[in-house]
């Protein structure tokens, strides 16, 4: 994407942030240090209006005279229980934790951003509100600081947001209208027998049995009860149960996660894992509680914010096809209209091909000044 010389001159800035933050990775709910340092930073940059919310989020608040919407721009900052493995001289402090889906680069666009502002109060329209945002990876912070009522404290009408994205090449911006992340949720399935030697299996209700009878009978929803038009993920992979080799288990827990690009077929999956699971249990003489964890929503772009970002993005924009990815972003978009975006990433010369989660992730921090342009840019365009 083309930089223009103003934000150019920012990427010294974002590459320390970003190399900065990177060794001091924290997990949801507790990102102190983290929070200490992203407040530090704003107030040397001169931002006069922080506030702090829950233990560990951040808004920093820029006001303008020229009459315009109420915008937020949000980043995430917590990082993942992940050991590093990248080799680099600014990898994490922490053993045990490493930013390893790049919200260090995310915080360090959301402070390059706030510098700008900061240096050129004209670009200001309204009022941009930057959220500095705990826990996206569990338990959720997004619905915290809505609960908290960020969104309603500040009148904020839209709210964007980025990521940064290895399967787009450096240089591309990536989006859709609507569904282009998915709902997602947990279920965990708890199977019921009755325990007996393995020599005398008449004596006992197989619980294992009945668990591969019910996995077997979950996997045909996505084949026989959701439109072949539609899209959904039902996948199990943690399963637990016995305790020797010749006796026949009471109990078994299965684990796993479901997903969707639409809340009608999330619905129709839970049901039917709820029917199948405990009819069939009862077929094999076992009870079946299911237990579900409903997490993030879709993430639903609103066209007319999507259609801002292609005139700021021009060249560099793509469209994205959707991805079973979860993002807690969404959870915004159930209040107000929002955009969320890829930054591309991967440099196959540079190595920098790992995907999200990796204990290898790394990428050239000047991608990051790709999102603090479309940043900049959305302010007009959003207004236009």
């Amino acid at each position: 994407m083309k930089i223009s010389p103003n934000i150019q001159k920012l990427a010294p800035f974002v590459t320390n942030w970003r190399r900065t933050l990177h060794q001091i990775p924290e997990l949801g709910l507790v990102e102190y240090q983290t929070r200490d340092y992203l407040k530090a930073q704003l107030e040397e940059m001169g931002v006069n209006e922080i506030h702090q919310r829950l233990d560990t989020a951040l808004v920093a608040v820029f006001r303008s005279d020229k009459p315009g919407k109420t915008l937020a721009f949000r980043t995430d900052i917590d990082a993942l229980p992940v050991t590093e493995e990248t080799g680099v001289a600014f990898a994490s402090k922490t053993e045990g934790r490493m930013h390893a889906c790049g919200h260090d680069g995310h915080m360090a666009t959301m402070l390059g951003f706030a510098k700008y502002l900061t240096l050129y109060p004209e670009t200001i329209v309204g009022t941009i509100v930057l959220i500095f945002q705990p826990a996206e990876e569990g338990p959720g912070g997004a619905q915290l600081l809505i609960d908290a009522g960020v969104l309603d404290e500040f009148g904020v009408e839209q709210i964007v947001g980025l990521h940064v994205f290895p399967e787009f090449e450096e240089g591309v911006i990536a989006c859709r209208e609507h569904a282009m992340m998915a709902r997602n949720g947990e279920v965990k399935l708890v199977v019921t027998g009755q325990s007996a030697h393995g020599a005398q299996p008449q004596q006992g209700a197989d619980a294992i049995l009945a668990t591969s009878a019910i996995l077997q009978g979950i996997h045909t929803i996505l084949a026989r009860n959701i439109s072949p038009m539609e899209a959904g993920v039902i996948t199990f992979g943690k399963i637990t149960g016995g305790e020797a080799m010749n006796i026949i288990p009471g109990k078994v827990e299965v684990e796993g996660t479901m997903r969707a690009f639409s809340d009608e077929v999330y619905e129709q999956m839970t049901t039917r894992i709820t029917q199948l699971a405990t009819q069939i249990a009862l077929g094999y003489g076992c009870e079946c509680e299911v237990i579900f964890n409903h997490m993030y929503r879709v993430v639903d772009n609103a066209p007319e914010m999507v259609h801002a970002l292609q005139r700021v993005a021009k060249e560099a924009y793509r469209e994205t096809p959707p991805y079973m990815l979860a993002e807690d972003f969404s959870m915004y978009q159930t209040k107000i209209p929002g955009l969320f975006f890829f930054v591309g990433i991967r440099n196959e010369a540079c190595g920098y091909t790992w995907p999200l989660h990796s204990n290898k992730l790394n990428f050239n921090e000047e991608n990051l000044l790709g999102g603090i342009e479309c940043y900049v840019g959305l302010i007009a365009a959003l207004n236009e």
